[in-house]
């Protein structure tokens, strides 16, 4: 997505801690890394890849997903994924980055688990010197994968720990497979010293949740946001201070929420718990991180507030945790103008929302 107003976009430092890498790669990058693996797309222009993008709902999101992301077959396309974000990111003002893949539906395809982990830890460490951005990264677990898959590939986590890996999630069809099939995987990612952060509370409620902060002991839950149905759980998830990874458009564009104005986010925060925004999947919704923000300030949430979130949420060692605490402290947020008013400046952002947002 080309920028025309780059300025705007960095005004303000931000972090990100929920990013879909495989979902980062914009139609015409995907056309072409299909066609250099011999991969067959549902289309052959960047028009009809966008078009695919039209999700009914969330289970249309994992039907495209998986017809789309299996075209990344090489280390060097995971690579190139890792440091084309970054460059993207950085535009947005990223100064911190927790980047997701699925290595299981790559193996499932053939593509060897060395592959997968070293072109992503390869691009992380690029993207650092090129772009400036720190990016770590949390490989997700697949829920339809066998228990024994998810503890193989916490191995390859732990293997790959000091070229960047920080954590383990769990992804995918969460309606259909809950926490607790993964207990002995995010057991070994405890006694490897990993930082455990599993998707749960967006299509299915407040169980799910429960099922990530007792059966896997999540330090992070990514999205979490049907929390508010359960006055219990809001207050065991803001006692426990743990951070909620939320991503706005993205609830939108599966349906998760009905419309902005109804998203939850004001009230999580009202609660007392910590929450990040993030694009979750930026190329299938059309989004960056601009947009986010502007799509939670125009709900009352100020940056700085999300950006205090994510330094006490990311899985970083503690000098990267203090320098991006520096960071926090050093800008002048109250430049920004939004003081009381804490949405009004950023809404102006979120007037650029593609139009089949407006639309929810």
């Amino acid at each position: 997505m080309q920028d025309t107003d780059k300025g705007s976009h960095s005004s303000y430092p931000k972090i990100e801690l929920h990013v879909h890498l495989e979902a980062t790669v914009r139609p015409k990058t995907l056309l072409e890394i299909a066609r250099r693996n011999d991969f067959a797309l549902p289309a052959d222009t960047a028009e009809g890849i966008q078009e695919l993008y039209d999700f009914r709902d969330f289970d249309h999101f994992i039907e495209v997903w998986i017809l789309t992301t299996n075209a990344l077959r090489t280390a060097e396309d995971f690579r190139r994924v890792v440091v084309e974000y970054a460059e993207e990111a950085a535009g947005h003002g990223a100064v911190y980055i927790e980047g997701i893949f699925s290595p299981i539906e790559r193996t499932w395809r053939g593509v060897g688990w060395d592959d997968i982990f070293s072109g992503y830890c390869d691009g992380a460490q690029e993207a650092r010197e090129l772009h400036g951005v720190d990016v770590r990264l949390t490989p997700d677990i697949t829920r339809g994968a066998a228990p024994e898959d998810g503890v193989e590939l916490v191995g390859y986590a732990a293997k790959y720990r000091d070229r960047g890996i920080v954590g383990v999630g769990l992804g995918g069809e969460e309606a259909l497979y809950p926490p607790e099939k993964f207990v002995d995987a995010f057991e070994r990612v405890r006694d490897e010293g990993l930082g455990s952060v599993p998707h749960a509370g967006e299509v299915v409620g407040p169980v799910s949740i429960w099922g990530a902060i007792d059966a896997l002991q999540a330090d992070r839950v990514r999205h979490g946001i049907r929390a508010v149905e359960d006055p219990e759980l809001l207050h065991e998830l803001a006692a426990r201070q743990i951070v909620l990874d939320v991503t706005p458009l993205s609830n939108l564009r599966t349906g998760v929420v009905k419309s902005l104005d109804e998203h939850p986010l004001p009230d999580l925060i009202a609660a007392g718990i910590p929450c990040t925004v993030s694009t979750d999947d930026p190329a299938m919704f059309d989004t960056d991180l601009t947009r986010e923000y502007g799509a939670a300030g125009s709900l009352g949430v100020d940056p700085k507030t999300l950006f205090e979130a994510g330094v006490l949420g990311a899985l970083c060692d503690e000098p990267a945790r203090e320098r991006l605490r520096r960071i926090g402290e050093d800008f002048d947020w109250e430049a920004l103008g939004l003081g009381l008013g804490a949405g009004e400046r950023l809404a102006e952002d979120s007037a650029g929302l593609p139009a089949a947002l407006e639309e929810h």
